[in-house]
């Protein structure tokens, strides 16, 4: 009995990107559905897995008076969508010198004064594509509770959408920003195993290793044998690699305290 070969075709729905409408298979997420319809991206798409926020997106449903926002490499596309991409923003982005903080709220205060304009409407909040609580990490700001609003601003990806909503013209991306950094080096408990692993990194403990993996893989073409051998090297080594069991907590410690090598 011969096999049949199953022929598979994806229902087509009608989005519309920027006004122009494009018939696309359903199950594509908005950027595979763009990709599909034509477009090249050159920007507003970075690491397509939901994490580096270049790709958010701005759309409606019909018959339904709602904004709604979401990644183009995470959201589904659903008939009739209207939508348009916002890959940047011109969010005003404070400059100051690094070495000169000493970790205190008026510092974020004096770069961004704009803080005290929030009018609590919570726009950014329902904009956010990951559900962060904006208006509240801004207001635990204003109180000087910079280690509160690092732990609710500790999931952004700096996409910048709550930006385009403030009513009171504020980056709350990039202030946000600035107070985790602040917690990182002033407020949260000091890392002794960053500290070894740094050290491990300047002292040259990784350049043989690192050597050894750039050393795989070849661009000639006539290769082919070289380039299968050297992609299954590059898989063995991840695989064999030392990580941390996502069952665990706190408990697990590599075999050495470098575990890359090991």
């Amino acid at each position: 009995m011969s096999a049949k070969t199953a022929e598979i075709q994806a229902n087509l729905i009608p989005v519309y990107i920027m006004g122009k409408r494009y018939d696309v298979p359903e199950s594509l997420t908005i950027m595979k559905a763009m990709e599909y319809a034509g477009f090249k991206f050159i920007r507003g798409c970075g690491c397509r897995g939901g994490i580096c926020g270049a790709c958010g997106t701005v759309y409606r449903l019909p018959g339904d008076y709602h904004i709604r926002v979401g990644l183009a490499c995470q959201t589904v596309v659903q008939p009739e969508m209207y939508l348009t991409q916002i890959p940047f923003y011109p969010a005003n982005r404070a400059v100051f010198t690094w070495d000169d903080l000493k970790g205190e709220a008026e510092e974020v205060f004096k770069v961004y004064p704009e803080l005290f304009r929030c009018l609590a409407c919570n726009a950014c909040s329902k904009v956010c594509p990951m559900d962060i609580q904006v208006m509240d990490y801004v207001a635990a700001i204003k109180r000087g509770d910079l280690d509160k609003a690092a732990e609710i601003s500790f999931d952004c990806i700096q996409c910048g959408l709550c930006a385009t909503r403030c009513m009171a013209e504020m980056s709350q991306y990039h202030i946000a920003q600035m107070v985790r950094r602040i917690r990182g080096k002033f407020i949260a408990v000091p890392s002794e195993h960053c500290d070894k692993q740094v050290e491990a990194i300047i002292s040259g403990y990784y350049d043989k290793f690192l050597q050894e993996v750039m050393g795989l893989g070849t661009l000639d073409p006539m290769q082919q044998d070289q380039v299968t051998d050297d992609i299954k090297k590059l898989k063995d080594l991840y695989n064999q690699r030392q990580m941390e069991p996502g069952t665990s907590e706190n408990e697990w410690t590599p075999d050495s305290d470098h575990a890359l090598l090991k």
